[in-house]
């Protein structure tokens, strides 16, 4: 009879790891997780079992700590309980039945009514953005919260950073939050917080990523959100980041890179929403509860004629806030759906949507970048133009050097969307987002305005140029879109 050698028992021993690897994997990956994003996980774990697992220990969990979701529960029932003691809701009742369940599906979700009374002004001017916070925040006498995904202080914020430091001088509180990872990317960024120290900005990390200290969760969810308020009174939301154009890295400067941005200033009762946002994130992350920086929406004088409904989503919800909404407002459209997104990596169902609306006989339109700055989701992106094309989706081009980074959609000629949140996975699952939808037919037309400024700009992507496409890009395009499901 043969004895096994050692070598045989370190095969049948490697064997029997990646058997229960396998068989251990099958079981957890798609519990509560898309199928894509589980084949994509599954079958990196059967190709290359120990990588495999090492990244899903690493970021396969895409939910933050339970005690941060149970913050933001607690914290959604406070805001619950405020907006029913005021009594601000708008009156829907007579609008299109569906547009009554998506604002009832978003207050379910969020907490946060919709409210009537609001006026907003679109800038999609990259200095003239900068300015305008500033000469707001240059006014404040209580308070000014400034929240971004990434923030610098350079020759382009200089002017923000001197209206806080006024702002300061006149007695206000100020008080910011930044994205722990993705501040700390940019150069120079120990100069930016202590020249926040130095005026005296009140300051915290989003999502800080210091397991020696406690703070820990899977280090790429991320805090996208981009606000500012100012005394209550006015706010601003959108895409843009408070840095130079450029980002100041020094790939983008060699290749002449340039961000364009939407955002948009809001008077009326809604800038409470936006307030009780940063609000809820500076609790979370501080533990301290500003009670005497609330305002309520009842107590604030309508400044327009616009619905406003604040739509914060990511990781800490128990669903995606954001895709929901999205849906929700492709698939009630009736005649237009235009779309405006730097990252679009969708997942099935929204480009289900996205398509049937096509098959519906609506207007679909498309605005991307020409050139991309990631080149994971460049290439994913580009592997869904052959569907949308091909459903008669109109792809329009932005051009080169500029990357088109704003973040908005249009509906019909009465809804539309304006945030910070990307049309990707990675906005829909891992990403704090914060979404606007605005009602109102004067909004959608400065919006319609701004999309023909993308046409005039840019071109339109025809089938025909795409069949063209060379099947070496393609490839590449097909391997990111793999690699985007990891999720």
């Amino acid at each position: 009879m043969e004895t096994l050698d050692s070598s045989d028992v370190g095969v049948l021993i490697a064997f029997a790891i990646i058997l229960v690897i396998d068989v251990v994997a099958l079981i957890v990956i798609p519990q509560r997780r898309k199928p894509t994003a589980a084949m994509a996980w599954l079958l990196l774990i059967v190709l290359l079992p120990l990588i495999g697992i090492g990244l899903y220990l690493l970021i396969g969990n895409i939910r933050l700590p339970k005690a941060r979701r149970e913050e933001q529960a607690r914290i959604d029932g406070l805001i619950r309980d405020r907006a029913q003691a005021t009594g601000a809701a708008v009156d829907h009742s007579d609008y299109p039945r569906w547009q009554q369940r998506v604002v009832e599906q978003n207050e379910t979700l969020t907490s946060i009514p919709a409210v009537d009374g609001n006026r907003t002004h679109l800038i999609d001017d990259y200095a003239g953005s900068i300015g305008a916070m500033a000469e707001a925040i240059a006014t404040a006498e209580r308070f000014v919260h400034v929240e971004f995904y990434i923030v610098a202080w350079d020759d382009t914020t200089r002017p923000f950073f001197a209206a806080m430091e006024k702002a300061v001088a006149q007695g206000a509180t100020v008080r910011l939050l930044a994205d722990y990872v993705a501040s700390r990317k940019v150069a120079d960024w120990k100069k930016t917080f202590a020249e926040l120290d130095r005026i005296g900005v009140q300051w915290e990390w989003m999502l800080p990523v210091r397991p020696l200290k406690g703070q820990y969760q899977r280090p790429d969810l991320r805090n996208h959100r981009k606000l500012v308020v100012v005394d209550g009174r006015i706010a601003f939301v959108g895409s843009q980041n408070l840095i130079d154009r450029s980002y100041n890295a020094p790939k983008n400067i060699k290749r002449g890179l340039k961000w364009q941005e939407l955002m948009t200033s809001l008077e009326g009762p809604a800038v409470a929403a936006v307030n009780t946002v940063f609000l809820s994130d500076w609790l979370i992350e501080t533990g301290e509860q500003l009670e005497a920086e609330q305002v309520s929406a009842a107590d604030l004088a309508p400044a327009g004629d616009l619905v406003c409904q604040l739509v914060p989503s990511g990781p800490g919800y128990t669903t995606e806030n954001n895709l929901r909404l999205f849906l929700s407002l492709i698939h009630g459209a009736t005649e237009k759906v235009i779309l405006t997104s730097p990252y679009f990596v969708p997942d099935e169902a929204m480009v289900y949507a996205i398509t049937t609306a096509c098959q519906r006989g609506l207007d679909v339109q498309l605005f991307v970048s020409e050139i991309g700055d990631q080149w994971l989701v460049y290439h994913a992106q580009r592997s869904y133009y052959q569907t949308l094309l091909e459903a008669g989706v109109r792809i329009f081009l932005y051009p080169a050097p500029y990357v088109l980074h704003a973040k908005h959609f249009s509906i019909d000629d009465d809804l539309a969307v304006i945030g910070s949140s990307n049309m990707d996975i990675r906005s829909f699952s891992l990403n704090m987002e914060v979404s606007m939808m605005v009602r109102g037919e004067s909004f959608v037309a400065d919006m319609r305005a701004i999309e023909q400024k993308y046409r005039d700009a840019g071109r339109e992507l025809t089938l025909a140029e795409w069949r063209n496409e060379p099947r070496t890009a393609t490839f590449m395009d097909g391997v990111a879109r793999l690699m985007s499901a990891l999720t």
